[in-house]
């Protein structure tokens, strides 16, 4: 799963449903949310672009999103944000939520 920063991220995020995970390396639900998000972007295929972002790596991209837990899973439309999840979310859930954007 592709890494973003404050280079691309606008880039990315700018076309269609996108998922973004806000993750720290030492976080222990993040890292249980990581198998989360790649079965979820098994289930949603070619219609949902998932990537994350490292708080710790990219401060500035946190802040303007208003992170202040991780992991923080936020779901854009055409580069609006739609969604913001705190903490874990089951996969059916996320699915679930970003099916109706579809």
């Amino acid at each position: 799963m592709e890494i973003l920063n404050g280079n691309n991220f606008d880039e990315k995020i700018k076309d269609g449903i996108v998922v973004v995970d806000f993750f720290a390396t030492w976080c222990g639900p993040c890292r249980m949310m990581a198998p989360i998000l790649e079965e979820a972007g098994e289930e949603l295929g070619e219609k949902v672009k998932i990537y994350k972002v490292d708080v710790d790596q990219e401060p500035a991209l946190a802040r303007n999103y208003g992170i202040m837990s991780i992991p923080t899973i936020i779901v854009f439309e055409n580069g609006q944000l739609r969604e913001k999840h705190i903490g874990l979310w089951q996969k059916d859930d996320l699915v679930d939520q970003v099916k109706s954007y579809l």
